[in-house]
């Protein structure tokens, strides 16, 4: 009875850590000033400014104009994943390749045409195609 209950108890605490995965996490670019907040198994963050259509995977935010909610995604593997992402209007999207280097360091590359802007002065400035983002703790 006891190896049963040990047993299940093992089982239970893997698949709790494997429901975790790679994919729940907030990606910072100090450099920038970017955050990418997201949660790919659940949709349970509330995207800042947008709480009335409900929890969300998660969203692109911090010194870019507005906040772009992800609505899709493929995970590819444990280190890439595409996601779409779109502008609090609904009117622009961006897709975006996130790959992880190594255990802290993620490569964000905004694939196709780059839409999303930053305010730098009185002007829409584009942020860089691609940057390093790190793991937030």
């Amino acid at each position: 009875m006891y190896k049963h209950l040990l047993t299940a108890s093992l089982f239970t605490v893997a698949i709790s850590a494997l429901a975790q995965g790679p994919w729940k996490m907030i990606l910072t670019c100090p450099e920038e000033k970017i955050d990418l907040v997201m949660n790919l198994y659940k949709e349970d963050i509330e995207v800042p400014g947008m709480e009335m259509f409900g929890p969300m995977n998660g969203y692109l935010g911090g010194n870019i104009y507005g906040v772009w909610s992800i609505t899709s995604f493929k995970i590819d593997s444990d280190k890439n994943v595409s996601l779409r992402v779109s502008n609090d209007l609904g009117s622009e999207t961006q897709a975006i390749q996130i790959t992880q280097q190594n255990d802290s360091v993620w490569r964000m590359e905004f694939t196709g045409h780059n839409v999303i802007k930053r305010v730098n002065g009185k002007k829409l400035v584009k942020i860089p195609s691609v940057f390093l983002m790190k793991k937030k703790e």
